[in-house]
């Protein structure tokens, strides 16, 4: 099938899912702090993230209030109580967005076109391949779980995992890998998590579902802190004018807790003419994970046949 039917089946699968699951899940471990050397904080004033954090929305990242900020979507709802938001069924960013170099905007015009002709683009989403930062934190779904020489973070689909060394530097010579080489160190109430190494030399090399690429120069830079509920409940809220909400995946109704927020910047020579930024705001979720398993399976069952994937009649040798 199509990528684009492929990613907008997932989505319904995925908020049917989140529907028939009532019971939040249980709080993660809490931080166990321990003496980390010279720049660690002692355990009394590091922030507790424990828990499962979610935001309802599809891809996700929220735009800044001013400054450069994402490629964002051409295409939007034109009907129902959504219109004027970003379309989950066809991802054609905007190539204009004056932070792309020319030629990282014929890469997104070109994905965008794929979009348009109803074929659909391939991402790592659709294509089951390990989700690179920054474009991993369109996931729903988000669990940090604190230790004094690491953070793990866990998200929802497909059981993706980053850990990040806790008060370390990076090597002098970084091998890339899936999710980057990523450390970490607490600045006051805030985790700031600093990424380099990710990856080039991979299928769907791209920092979001727009197809925008990225180079070995690629350096992300996560800060996480908890926010007062009406701050956060704005932050979420004002991430719905820009992108659609998912049935399913909304916060806890009677929650009135702390809220989560990802505020992270982005910096590539090699495809942006700037360093731009964004957000993820979480609220506490409402909802058990579904599981969410990216199968590599090319039958419709829906249709009773195989998907149209390339394929050849004899060997190659």
């Amino acid at each position: 099938m199509g990528v684009r039917r492929r990613d907008f089946l997932l989505l319904a699968t995925l908020a049917a899912a989140a529907a028939s699951v009532t019971a939040a899940f249980g709080q993660a471990v809490t931080p166990a702090v321990g003496p980390t050397g010279s720049g660690a904080q002692s355990a009394a004033s590091i922030p507790d993230f424990s828990g499962i954090w979610s935001h309802p929305y599809w891809p996700g990242f929220e735009p800044p209030a001013s400054g450069p900020g994402p490629v964002t979507n051409r295409s939007r709802l034109r009907g129902g109580p959504q219109r004027g938001v970003s379309d989950p069924r066809q991802f054609v960013g905007d190539y204009t967005n004056p932070i792309l170099k020319p030629q990282a905007a014929e890469v997104v015009k070109k994905h965008g076109e794929m979009e348009l002709s109803g074929v659909g683009s391939p991402t790592p989403t659709n294509q089951c391949w390990p989700e690179p930062v920054p474009y991993i934190f369109r996931d729903f779904g988000i669990q940090l779980l604190q230790q004094a020489h690491q953070i793990t973070i866990l998200y929802s689909q497909d059981h993706e995992v980053r850990r990040v060394r806790m008060n370390q530097p990076h090597p002098a010579q970084v091998t890339p890998s899936w999710y980057g080489d990523s450390v970490g160190h607490y600045e006051g109430d805030t985790l700031v998590v600093d990424t380099v190494g990710i990856k080039t030399g991979r299928p769907f090399a791209m920092v979001d579902m727009y197809g925008t690429p990225y180079t070995k120069a690629l350096h992300v830079v996560e800060r996480y802190r908890l926010l007062d509920y009406e701050a956060a409940k704005e932050a979420v809220e004002r991430a719905g004018k820009e992108n659609v909400r998912i049935p399913g995946y909304g916060p806890e109704p009677n929650y009135r807790g702390k809220g989560l927020q990802l505020q992270f910047t982005v910096e590539d020579e090699g495809v942006f003419t700037t360093r731009w930024s964004a957000t993820v705001t979480y609220l506490r979720a409402a909802i058990e994970w579904p599981e969410i398993v990216c199968a590599e399976n090319p039958h419709e069952y829906y249709a009773g046949k195989d998907a149209s994937v390339p394929k050849s009649d004899k060997p190659d040798f």
